[in-house]
């Protein structure tokens, strides 16, 4: 039985209680909101890793993306970036590997990840397609889903699946005209298909399909917003809408399935209308976990992409999304380095930390609270310790010591907190 079933049947298993306990809340609610559609623990049964839940009342959870492209192939380079990005607290990673020998990489990241692996099992369709027949526009349906049934079967823990781009979508892009029509890879992939094959998405037309594969492993469906806005001009547009509406239509058959369900959001998204956009899928989509691409809030900051990503994620969590993709200092530009990769996960923490404080999640302060004590000891042991990149701090603290080491070369003598508990003291 999948987790959803097992959640139906009352049935609360060591794996849900494990999270519960990590998260501070009762088994029994976390049972429900799986069983409801609130809340999934994107685990396959065929991947041994411990268990993380992603939804309501749950801290915001972080994805990282490594994968190589045909300009630059290297798996050790990749592993490295996957130690990196643990290290630093990633919840998940994906592999979007669109070069070199990428069923090896990803069977090697699953061997090697202690966290959920996610990908995009079409990027591999294409890929292979392209090679044989030297176009995606030849990749038939059965191409697909023997992609997707690998994936599954090698263990990945949730697939990227952009079911919900559909012709009508396709006709509604035509008429409203957007700057940037479609910026997501595999919604490209599929619309030069449909329109080369006068064919509907075959995950949409053969949605039975694709439930009965993941089913079959209790991998979690991502399903993608193709249509997710690529510039702030376009987001929140008919278009987008119109593939929202489908996700949470096909949310709803995947719930009576069996099969648990994340709706992934926008990319590109204007600052006053991120938690629109969030209250939008919630609504549409009936609760289901929400996935956001950053959200990016301005369009120029390519080489500080990251910071534009983690100003949009901590507003999106804060108003209800439960999973940011994490974006790097080289979106836009260029594959990530593992310098990039490092970058981009402790920004999405930060953002992700922030919003779980705003939201109220149980023991979110605890952390801060405990730098705040170890500050007013000046203790910096603790200091470092508490931070997210220790290394960092060490590393600066010692570039400029100060001449006196409980405080620091900012205001050496004049430390506000020394100069104020020496004051108190003195009463």
């Amino acid at each position: 039985m999948t987790r959803i079933e097992l959640a139906k049947k009352g049935i609360i298993t060591d794996e849900v209680k494990t999270v519960a306990a990590s998260e501070g809340i009762t088994p029994e609610q976390l049972s429900m909101d799986i069983a409801a559609g609130f809340s999934t623990i994107p685990v396959n049964n065929n991947h041994a890793i411990a268990p993380i839940g992603i939804g309501r009342n749950l801290r915001t959870k972080i994805n990282a993306n490594i994968g190589t492209s045909k300009d630059r192939i290297s798996i050790d380079e990749e592993m490295q970036k996957l130690d990196v990005l643990v290290k630093y607290g990633a919840d998940a990673v994906m592999d979007l590997s669109t070069g070199g020998p990428i069923r090896e990489l990803r069977e090697m990241m699953l061997k090697r990840s202690p966290i959920a692996v996610g990908t995009v099992p079409i990027y591999q369709a294409a890929v292979q397609t392209a090679a044989k027949y030297g176009s995606i526009s030849k990749m038939t349906a059965d191409d697909l889903f023997d992609v997707i049934e690998e994936h599954g079967a090698s263990g990945v823990d949730f697939v990227t699946v952009h079911a919900g781009l559909t012709m009508r979508a396709v006709e509604r892009l035509k008429q409203q005209g957007r700057i940037l029509d479609i910026v997501s890879r595999g919604g490209s992939f599929l619309l030069e298909w449909m329109v080369c094959n006068e064919q509907d998405n075959p995950l949409y037309v053969q949605y039975d399909r694709l439930l009965e594969i993941a089913r079959k492993y209790d991998m979690t469906l991502s399903l993608g917003d193709g249509m997710r806005p690529g510039c702030l001009a376009d987001a929140t547009d008919r278009t987008q809408i119109e593939e929202l509406l489908t996700l949470g239509e096909l949310r709803d058959v995947a719930l009576e399935n069996n099969v648990q369900v994340i709706i992934e959001g926008p990319g590109h998204v204007p600052l006053n209308q991120v938690e629109l956009n969030i209250r939008l899928q919630k609504e549409i989509c009936k609760g289901a976990p929400f996935y956001v691409l950053g959200p990016l809030v301005t369009d120029i900051g390519m080489g500080y992409d990251h910071i534009s990503a983690a100003i949009g994620g901590a507003i999106a969590a804060a108003a209800g999304a439960d999973f940011l993709c994490y974006v790097t200092p080289s979106e836009h530009i260029r594959l990530p380095t593992i310098e990039d990769v490092k970058e981009g996960v402790i920004v999405s923490k930060l953002a992700a930390h922030a919003a779980d404080i705003a939201k109220g999640i149980k023991g979110s302060m605890d952390r801060d609270n405990a730098m705040a004590r170890c500050r007013k000891a000046l203790d910096w042991n603790g200091q470092i310790a508490l931070s997210l990149n220790p290394d960092k701090v060490r590393e600066w603290r010692a570039e400029v010591p100060p001449t006196e080491t409980e405080v620091c070369s900012m205001c050496g003598e004049f430390c506000a907190i020394r100069t104020v508990e020496r004051a108190l003291k003195k009463k």
